[in-house]
């Protein structure tokens, strides 16, 4: 054997050596000074959040050596890693895809080398589309700068790396964005194409481009809080879903989430054994709706009596505040109900209520997740203000979004039911099924408005206007009894309110059929054919 074919004593340990070099400079990120000023601003660092979101001992990293090394001639020194952290992990032992942007270096700011790890697409969004698994996107980064014309030598035209595959995820596998850190730009958009979202108080900002910018383009000296902290992007853009206190709590909102998404389009919601009863029957629900039609009343709490205990997960609850919008269960069956407020503008649909509706509807269609909606509308908001805001353009948005849905839809008119708004929550491409309370009432306008406007001319003609126009409305109101409807099976079903659970029960139960010759992708939500 000859002295060049002859193994060495020690086989491949120089290799392996300077792999365990390699990867403890990964573990390190920026260095130890660069995670204590993170840890100082309350914030975990990429690798702590991993640890911590998914289960024990499952994330196995890819492209753990990337970066850039340092070299005396040919001899390693050391390496500066990526800026992004990236790999396989599991999350109540379904696999996922998880990554996000490692702000110890250069403040988590985009990279490129041969192929892109993920940030701004990149390998992490190619195996959640693979593999058809969901992709969790922990942001805390900047993204581009122009420094990279120094690099570079030129600009780059904006789209080169740009959100294709992002778009096509859409279609294919649940996405979740956490923003939990500064995110603008490039990173900012990636949190906003999502099914998801959700960001931190004290800590996290989303916005376009921050304060530096804005004050240089528009002469505004603003805060990062007062620019997109949870306030602005939560409570009133509705830009991050939901807001939380804590990473953690950041975290375990995610698992939650998660539980009730299947893996891919290619599924059905994962569906849990229930330890309540199909035929519970809340005594409570028999009152909870007043006699007087102005006086409010708590949805929440008749969301509680109607779903599985303990399965309700609200979306959006501090913005559009009109709706109400939550992922629940009915029998371990995942549904997504829809329900007016009737504590915010009487459960009228503003602006903000049409977007957080059209969002929701989306997301359960794509995801094949049966809608229930709880319906007290009274019509679009109305007046100067909610016209300027475009409320009759999204509110018809909504409308279209929830009459082009095909999964299976269940309205339930506990109260009012009027108007476009009303034609909204019903379901046209399957079975139409509609059911009401004893309290229910429904047409084209509310009586009230509607007599005012239709008997204008003998309400003005008589001796006393305002007895006049009562005596009208009663005598309407009369023939608009739900009875008088559900005789002419105008409506399907009316129902005693504490029936309301065990009746939903038994469709959704029956609908899973339907639901299984339906899973796919739905070219409507990004899906290229």
């Amino acid at each position: 054997m000859s002295e060049k074919s002859t193994p060495t004593l020690d086989g491949w340990a120089s290799e392996v050596e300077e792999l365990r070099l390699r990867r403890g400079e990964a573990m390190a990120l920026g260095g130890a000074e660069a995670v204590v000023r993170h840890h100082e601003r309350g914030r975990l660092t990429i690798r702590e959040r991993v640890e911590q979101l998914v289960d024990r001992n499952s994330f196995r990293e890819v492209g753990t050596l990337t970066g850039q090394g340092r070299y005396d001639g040919v001899t390693l020194r050391g390496v500066t890693p990526a800026p992004y952290v990236m790999g396989l992990a599991s999350i109540d032992g379904r696999p996922v895809a998880v990554g996000g942007e490692d702000f110890t270096i250069r403040g988590g700011s985009s990279w490129s080398g041969d192929r892109k790890k993920g940030g701004q697409g990149g390998f992490i969004e190619d195996m959640a589309a693979s593999y058809r698994i969901p992709l969790v996107n922990l942001i805390d980064g900047s993204g581009g700068s122009v420094t990279s014309i120094n690099k570079r030598g030129h600009s780059i035209f904006p789209g080169v790396h740009g959100f294709e595959r992002s778009v096509d995820l859409l279609g294919k596998v649940p996405v979740v964005s956490a923003v939990l850190g500064t995110a603008a730009g490039g990173p900012a958009g990636r949190a906003i194409l999502s099914h998801w979202s959700v960001m931190v108080d004290g800590t996290s900002h989303v916005f376009a481009a921050g304060p530096p910018v804005v004050e240089r383009s528009l002469g505004q000296k603003i805060s990062k809080e007062d620019l997109g902290g949870p306030p602005i992007a939560v409570d009133h853009a509705g830009t991050i879903d939901n807001r939380v206190d804590s990473e953690e709590a950041c975290f375990t909102q995610i698992r939650r989430f998660l539980s009730y998404m299947p893996s891919n389009v290619w599924e059905l919601p994962p569906a849990v054994e229930s330890n309540d009863s199909v035929d519970r029957c809340e005594e409570e629900l028999l009152r909870i709706v007043p006699r007087d039609r102005r006086k409010p009343y708590n949805m929440r709490r008749l969301i509680e009596h109607i779903v599985d205990r303990g399965s309700i997960f609200e979306i959006q609850p501090t913005y559009g505040k009109a709706l109400i919008t939550v992922l629940a269960r009915m029998n371990g069956k995942v549904v997504g109900v829809v329900a007016n407020n009737p504590m915010v503008y009487g459960g009228a649909m503003d602006v903000k209520a049409a977007r957080k509706q059209i969002h929701f509807v989306e997301m359960c269609d794509c995801f094949h997740i049966p809608l229930i909606f709880l319906v007290d509308v009274p019509g679009f908001m109305v007046g100067r203000d909610a016209e300027a805001a475009a409320t009759l353009r999204e509110g018809m948005r909504a409308v279209y979004v929830g009459l082009q849905a095909t999964v299976p839809t269940y309205t339930v008119v506990i109260r009012k039911c009027y108007g476009m708004a009303g034609m909204g929550t019903t379901e046209k491409n399957g079975l139409e099924f509609k059911i009401a309370w004893p309290s229910a009432e429904w047409g084209s306008l509310p009586i009230e408005g509607g007599v005012a406007a239709a008997f204008r001319r003998e309400i003005a003609a008589a001796a006393d206007a305002k007895q006049r126009e009562r005596e009208l409305e009663e005598e309407l109101r009369a023939l608009a009894s739900p009875f008088r409807t559900a005789e002419a099976f105008g409506v399907e079903e009316i129902i005693d309110p504490r029936e309301t659970r065990p009746y939903l029960c038994r469709f959704i139960d029956a609908a899973q059929g339907k639901l299984r010759t339906t899973v796919g992708p739905k070219a409507k939500y990004g899906v290229r054919p």
